[in-house]
């Protein structure tokens, strides 16, 4: 049987590119397929508006990688604390690493950064193709392997393809792979702002009755803003001049870092939970959001589609030193088995927060204010959570251990 690569990776993003990257110097022939390639990043360049807040655990992949350092030097904002309070009471928590033994909690990252970092160590790998633009058209599994086919009439023979082309995506869809999915009605708006005060390397996040608004610390001063709003009132707040968009703003974080001062162009994208009833067939695998999509109000989808990569390349990796099929539905199943408790556990938890914080009922502002302000007191609880956020707890792959 002819393959034309051993592993087709259908998505060029962060997940996508990471498993590449992961599986680059396996001896395995790979494909990663996108629409388009990173542009060159630039750090005089004006800040993408999509940032992601990197966990510890996705620090550790992307060292592993051999990407972090060129990522750090480039344009990264570290956080050191993070204070998460509720605007129907007087619950609060606040995070510091310093009490964890770490010198961070995370970084904000950008968007076009990771992309560009991911991309760079493929680019000249004899036994890794990048195929772009390129979108999937059609797909068929037989028991030796996969032939997909991409725009331009393009068929590839694969033992394994891997979908990373996001929560919209085609090559699941072609798989005929059936999802539990709810949109939330909301919009999140995001903008760079200026600010009267400095963000101190401090994420801020505050609960409102309409959705979650995060102040996150860039690299250059200002704070990226993530306010998830109704479908009406993010129309309303996108058609406000920025003197309007800053006053609202303000008003909005409870002027915690002052008054809002200037403000970025914005952007608005669609809110849902998603989930794929099978991660994984035979010679076909699932990762990041095309198996799973959460609610953005802990920064969380990024890093599980990290792990996501991390644990199936280690998987791949395993199978091909023994001498298996990598694209074999029992190699794959591993890989599903790690990884999906953890993803629907988190989805489950961030859809009961939003759920939690959006009911406006007296007794319910009064039970989850003081939940906050217990957390905040039983120091090892707290704790707890901030590991698991940081992904310094579970059970990791090896990419994500560190040394």
């Amino acid at each position: 049987m002819r393959y034309d690569s051993d592993v087709v990776i259908v998505g060029g993003g962060v997940v996508g590119a990471a498993l590449a990257v992961a599986l680059k110097d396996s001896g395995l022939t790979i494909a990663l397929a996108d629409t388009r390639a990173p542009a060159p990043f630039d750090a005089g360049m004006e800040m993408d508006l999509r940032v992601f807040a990197i966990s510890m655990a996705s620090r550790r992949i992307l060292e592993a990688l051999g990407v972090w350092d060129d990522i750090r030097t480039a344009r990264v904002s570290p956080y050191r604390e993070m204070y998460v309070w509720d605007a129907g009471g007087q619950g609060a928590v606040h995070f510091d690493s310093a009490e964890l033994g770490e010198l961070e909690l995370g970084y904000i990252v950008e968007n076009s950064l990771l992309r560009h970092a991911l991309w760079a160590p493929l680019r000249h790998v004899p036994r890794v193709t990048l195929i772009h633009p390129a979108a999937p058209e059609a797909l068929s599994i037989d028991a030796d392997g996969a032939e997909l086919t991409l725009s331009g009439s393009r068929r590839l023979r694969a033992r394994l393809v891997v979908a990373a082309d996001g929560a919209e995506s085609a090559t699941r869809a072609l798989a005929g792979i059936e999802v539990r999915s709810a949109a939330y009605g909301q919009r999140a708006v995001v903008a760079h702002v200026r600010t009267e005060q400095p963000h101190a390397h401090t994420a801020w996040q505050r609960f409102l009755p309409t959705g979650p608004v995060a102040f996150l610390p860039l690299a250059d001063g200002r704070v990226s803003v993530v306010w998830s709003l109704d479908e009406a009132q993010a129309e309303r707040v996108l058609a406000l001049d920025e003197a309007g968009f800053c006053a609202a703003l303000t008003e909005a974080s409870e002027a915690r870092l002052g008054k809002v001062l200037s403000s970025s162009a914005r952007a608005a994208f669609p809110l849902q939970r998603l989930h794929a009833w099978e991660y994984v067939r035979a010679h076909l695998a699932l990762v990041g959001d095309a198996a799973h999509a959460l609610h953005p109000l802990a920064g969380q989808g990024v890093n599980l589609g990290l792990l996501d990569a991390a644990v199936l390349a280690e998987v791949i990796l395993l199978a091909h030193t023994q001498g298996r099929d990598i694209g074999d539905f029992g190699v794959l199943r591993r890989y599903e088995r790690w990884r999906k408790g953890d993803n629907l556990a988190m989805i489950a938890a961030l859809d009961g927060f939003k759920r939690l914080f959006s009911n406006d009922a007296a007794p319910v502002r009064m039970l989850r204010s003081a939940g906050l302000s217990a957390v905040d007191r039983f120091t090892p609880l707290k704790h707890a959570f901030a590991r698991r956020a940081m992904g310094l707890s579970g059970d990791l792959p090896v990419l994500a251990r560190g040394n």
